[in-house]
């Protein structure tokens, strides 16, 4: 894993589908977080090349590669396999940032490795790059509420009374991204590792 407090550059991949049918919805929280922490901090992701739309930027003094594939969720590692390539990096500087079914939506997650928790794309980035060595940000959407399936449930939008708290969480996942960033991935377990004030009740 690679040494986060040093000045190497790192990777981002929001993960996500696209097209503006997909814009909002649960799947792509991944682009969101992306696309805020990009504007946050004056740099876009217009360049079109490596299976996604990226960019170049610093955050907190340090250069990062900023990128949202366009080849579908589940082949978002041929995105990852060609950025990482082209930018001479392991896959220890590479943060994915993703939408997990499994916490609760007011929930976060900073994971270091390990499976890919049936998230088909951190799957395909596992597959193609060759290695599970990389630090995810998880953000939480929860579970369908009705008996809807789960294809259906994460390619749809969030229901009228937990929008306020997704758009929360986009704000609160981007402030994370920035100090795994800085500080690195043990500093942003440490504070963020607990829900929003309003995190959804599940039972």
């Amino acid at each position: 894993m690679a040494d986060y407090w040093d000045q190497g550059p790192l990777l981002v991949l929001g993960l996500g589908n696209p097209g503006s049918q997909y814009q909002g919805t649960r799947h792509n929280m991944g682009f969101a977080v992306t696309s805020l922490l990009a504007q946050r901090h004056g740099f876009s992701m217009g360049r079109s090349g490596h299976h996604s739309l990226w960019g170049q930027g610093r955050v907190a003094g340090r250069m990062v590669i900023m990128a949202q594939p366009q080849t579908y969720m589940n082949l978002s590692g041929e995105a990852a396999q060609s950025l990482l390539g082209y930018f001479d990096l392991e896959p220890g500087r590479l943060i994915a940032v993703h939408d997990d079914l499994d916490l609760p939506l007011g929930r976060l997650k900073v994971a270091l490795g390990g499976g890919a928790g049936g998230h088909k794309g951190v799957a395909s980035i596992v597959q193609r790059t060759g290695s599970p060595d990389f630090v995810r940000l998880k953000v939480g959407i929860g579970r369908p509420r009705y008996e809807e399936p789960i294809e259906r449930f994460v390619l749809s939008g969030f229901y009228a009374d937990q929008r306020q708290l997704a758009e929360d969480m986009v704000l609160a996942a981007a402030d994370c991204l920035e100090v795994i960033i800085s500080e690195g991935p043990q500093a942003a377990m440490q504070r963020f590792h607990r829900p929003l004030s309003n995190e959804e009740v599940e039972g």
